[in-house]
């Protein structure tokens, strides 16, 4: 049942979770990335959905039955896709720095990830008044983050912090790219995967909770290119033994952690979409990449990430941030 104003809400902690997810890196020193984000995949992808899946959706195989395997298919290589983007950032990361590889992926995801469902699945309200102040909001959700680039590079030139890899920039740039139409593909997955939701609700599961039955295959397809490449690194830097190192008894916590927070944002998210009408999904997905940036500007200015970067870079990037804001309320009028 439409609710706006509750649909917004969940968003807000949705991105307050996500953009905070990974914190508890900090505290797992003693493994490589690898292995922290192995033991996150683990439990992000393979672990929690299934089984909040099954806590929440009634007859769970009957959904999927009912539902027929072309849909599920189809989620799961959505997931697929998304989970390659995720190691494609890694890499863009390397080549192109900090600042060009978030502004290039999360600008991509953000418009393509709302434009196209509006187009396929919401032709007919493409040119309402909705249509058009989601239109105008998710262009300034890519404006937002186009300045957010402009000041990581500030920031990048100030602190020295940029890009150490010999691989061609233009390679790297086409790397980026890839990875911003990838990581587009958890949304698409969950704006065209309506007769899970469906065959959910027919089998009584509550409106809020059916969006778990497309995150069981959606994240299990993301999970295998996640879980291959930590794999791929563990071998390549010898890295498996950190697993047994003395003092990383709580590194194993701290991942499922990590997970809870995580997995936690996309429950949110998926309950508030179907709380913001007929273009949840179209609206929802550029609004939390939205909250995820604003939040996680606020996370890096208090642990002290632009300390030495000047008071230009952060001028510029609470510009961005302002944009990102205007981006929300115009996206939270659409919903309305």
């Amino acid at each position: 049942m439409p609710n706006a104003a509750l649909g917004l809400l969940l968003l807000i902690v949705a991105g307050v979770m996500n953009a905070s997810f990974a914190l508890p890196m900090k505290y797992t020193r003693k493994w490589a990335w690898e292995n922290t984000w192995l033991m996150w995949s683990i439990y992000a992808l393979l672990l929690l959905p299934p089984l909040f899946a099954a806590l929440t959706i009634p007859h769970l195989g009957d959904v999927y039955a009912h539902a027929g395997n072309g849909i599920i298919i189809a989620v799961v290589l959505f997931g697929a896709g998304w989970g390659i983007a995720q190691v494609l950032f890694g890499l863009a990361l390397d080549i192109i720095g900090i600042a060009l590889t978030f502004s290039i992926v999360l600008g991509l995801s953000a418009a393509m990830g709302s434009l196209i469902p509006l187009v396929r699945l919401h032709r007919d309200q493409i040119f309402t008044h909705a249509g058009l102040t989601a239109i105008a909001g998710i262009a300034l959700v890519v404006l937002g983050v186009t300045v957010c680039a402009i000041a990581g590079r500030m920031r990048e030139k100030t602190t020295a912090v940029s890009a150490r890899s010999n691989v061609p920039f233009a390679r790297g740039l086409a790397i980026a790219i890839a990875s911003g139409i990838c990581a587009s593909m958890m949304n698409f997955g969950v704006a065209f995967g309506g007769p899970l939701i469906s065959a959910a609700t027919a089998e009584g599961a509550k409106p809020y909770w059916t969006v778990n039955s497309i995150w069981f295959p959606l994240m299990l397809g993301g999970a295998v290119p996640n879980v291959l490449y930590c794999i791929y690194l563990l071998r390549k830097n010898k890295s498996s033994p950190r697993f047994h190192s003395p003092g990383t008894s709580s590194h194993w916590l701290l991942a499922l952690v990590m997970a809870c927070f995580w997995f936690g944002s996309s429950l949110l998210y998926g309950a508030a979409i179907g709380m913001l009408g007929s273009l949840g999904a179209v609206l929802g997905w550029p609004l939390f990449m939205s909250l995820i940036v604003i939040v996680a500007t606020i996370i890096g200015v208090v642990a002290g990430e632009w300390k030495g970067a000047g008071s230009n870079p952060l001028r510029v990037q609470f510009a961005a941030v302002a944009v990102l804001v205007l981006a929300v309320v115009v996206l939270s009028r659409a919903s309305f």
